[in-house]
């Protein structure tokens, strides 16, 4: 089977529900990728495989859908996970970052022992839309002195330009839509 048949797919895994969570908005639903054991491999491996060389210690994944392609992304890549969540959710001393969203703001916390200098960390997400909170959890890992060997992401909405926040880092996303 080819990567191009692959990806198709993985694109028809992809369900849209139209005016969730709210009207207008047309959500990605990864459901049926996760119900399809076949297809959920492929994408993890295809996630993972960019970057087999970069030394990966930790991946650091993004609550909460992100946890459920962070986690065997981290065993293809035989590294730690590191859970990013929001405030309030991890029980021992962590490190907190505030961003900026449309109207208001939101922090993403991280234990301050899960990455360390010498740390080479990817950060896995499911959809990169605006880009605020993955540069959020970036700042975040640096913030704990790792370094940032690039992201991962299932699906990217390219019509949100969200690459561009991340504009000096390595972005890679398995799926688009324009």
């Amino acid at each position: 089977m080819t990567e191009t048949t692959v990806l198709q797919d993985i694109y028809r895994a992809i369900r849209d529900v139209p005016d969730f969570p709210k009207p207008g908005i047309l959500f990605k639903d990864i459901t049926p990728l996760l119900l399809s054991p076949g297809v959920f491999r492929s994408a993890v491996e295809l996630m993972a495989a960019p970057f087999r060389e970069s030394r990966v210690t930790r991946v650091v994944s993004i609550e909460s859908r992100g946890f459920l392609l962070g986690a065997p992304v981290a065993l293809a890549l035989e590294a730690g996970l590191v859970p990013i969540r929001k405030p309030g959710k991890l029980p021992a001393a962590r490190g907190r970052v505030e961003y900026a969203l449309e109207y208001g703001t939101d922090a993403l916390e991280m234990h301050q022992d899960a990455v360390s200098s010498g740390d080479h960390v990817l950060i896995v997400d499911d959809v990169l839309a605006t880009g605020g909170t993955a540069q959020a959890a970036a700042k975040l890992v640096r913030a704990h002195g790792a370094q940032l060997v690039g992201f991962t992401f299932l699906i990217e909405l390219d019509f949100l330009r969200g690459r561009e926040r991340l504009a000096n880092e390595r972005v890679e996303a398995l799926l688009h839509y324009a």
